[in-house]
């Protein structure tokens, strides 16, 4: 059998780390599957690892301090800053130093970049013999530094996966520009598991899951929750997931006297927020930029009709307008809100674009995205 390995940045919630344990799971069956996490950030990881899937941390005493380091600048905490300094350089040297070396020792048969850096690194310090994959999950949403980072990290790798077919026709003309042979391919994220039952549409519930950071959106969300809800005050609205954000959105439902419509619910466990798609009646997604958004399969696998905002790239491959969803252009707040109640006052429409909604989430099964994986881990030469 031969072994696998898949280096992440850490494995706490976020829809990376769950679509690097979706596939770890998913070729436990047919490879020795090891995932090396840079960080430990929590004493078990945010979505249910496979008892084959082997763990390895490099480093677990130190943790990111990105955001404490900001906080000290915001509120002029001296001492604190320099503290924060000390312990974000020593993070960064251990982070680099730790995944080279890990890199220089591992023997797998396959490697798997999941971040820009490690791709570098990979090319520069994994065995000539291994079969050496990027993952990129991000998209460069117009960003042309980002986007030849990407370009030429992948230089001494053999194939790059994209998460959307357009990303995929982008990055394989780039390369070509600047006379990479790195492999351009896409396989889009898959589904965990297809509930057995749908939501029966009829709740009168919202839902949008993530973390809670800016390129997010969830401020604009509260803002026009707060107008929808003025002219619909029985619904209510759970927003899931975690990050630096949570106070500040907190503190903003508060103002606008919306505790009573508006749950934000931190981190939940898979099963909780099953529990919670089952009685959802409408996806919401407001983000700036999205690569693939894992999330709005989900909701569709749920039957939930998906409303997203144009600029979050990767919904716009998902969602087909009028028929499983909505997509709004321009961020455009009042049409939204008019989509939003279209739906809620028009059950059928709801039921008729949810079961489309279902259809669409069907092509990214395990199975169908299991044999694109394998199709392409057979291909290397």
């Amino acid at each position: 059998m031969k072994k696998l390995t898949i280096f992440s940045l850490h494995l706490g919630y976020g829809g990376v780390e769950q679509s690097v344990v979706n596939l770890a799971n998913l070729l436990a069956n047919d490879y020795e599957v090891e995932i090396v996490s840079t960080y430990k950030l929590d004493q078990t990881p945010a979505f249910d690892v496979s008892h084959q899937v082997k763990i390895t941390y490099l480093i677990e005493k130190y943790k990111p301090n990105r955001e404490e380091w900001k906080d000290s600048i915001r509120h002029f905490h001296p001492i604190k800053f320099l503290k924060e300094t000390k312990n974000a350089i020593l993070v960064l040297f251990l982070r680099k130093t730790k995944t080279m070396e890990a890199m220089k020792k591992c023997d797998s048969d396959i490697i798997i970049s999941t971040r820009v850096l490690f791709n570098k690194w990979l090319g520069q310090y994994g065995k000539k013999k291994a079969y050496k994959i990027a993952w990129e999950h991000n998209h460069y949403h117009d960003d042309m530094d980002y986007a030849n980072g990407v370009v030429h990290s992948c230089r001494n790798l053999d194939s790059l996966v994209l998460v959307s077919d357009s990303l995929r026709n982008f990055y394989k003309k780039k390369m070509k520009e600047n006379h990479i042979k790195c492999r351009c391919v896409f396989i889009p994220n898959m589904l965990e598991s297809i509930p057995k039952t749908t939501s029966s549409l009829t709740e009168k519930r919202m839902v949008t899951i993530g973390r809670l950071s800016k390129e997010k959106g969830y401020e604009d969300l509260i803002e026009i929750y707060r107008d929808f809800h003025q002219k619909y005050p029985d619904w209510h609205l759970d927003i899931v997931g975690g990050g630096a954000l949570k106070n500040k959105l907190v503190d903003k439902i508060y103002e606008y006297h919306l505790t009573d419509t508006i749950t934000v619910h931190g981190f939940l466990k898979k099963k909780e927020i099953n529990a919670l798609l089952q009685k959802s009646s409408l996806y919401l997604m407001t983000s700036y930029t999205e690569s693939f958004g894992i999330v709005l399969i989900e909701a569709m696998s749920f039957g939930i009709p998906c409303l997203a905002f144009t600029s979050a790239e990767g919904a716009n491959d998902l969602i087909q307008n009028d028929q499983n969803g909505y997509l709004i252009e321009n961020r455009n707040f009042q049409e939204m809100i008019q989509k939003m109640s279209d739906l809620v006052e028009h059950p059928k429409k709801r039921m008729e674009l949810g079961k489309n909604a279902r259809t669409t989430s069907l092509q990214f099964s395990s199975e169908n995205i299991k044999k694109e994986w394998i199709n392409l881990l057979k291909r290397k030469g």
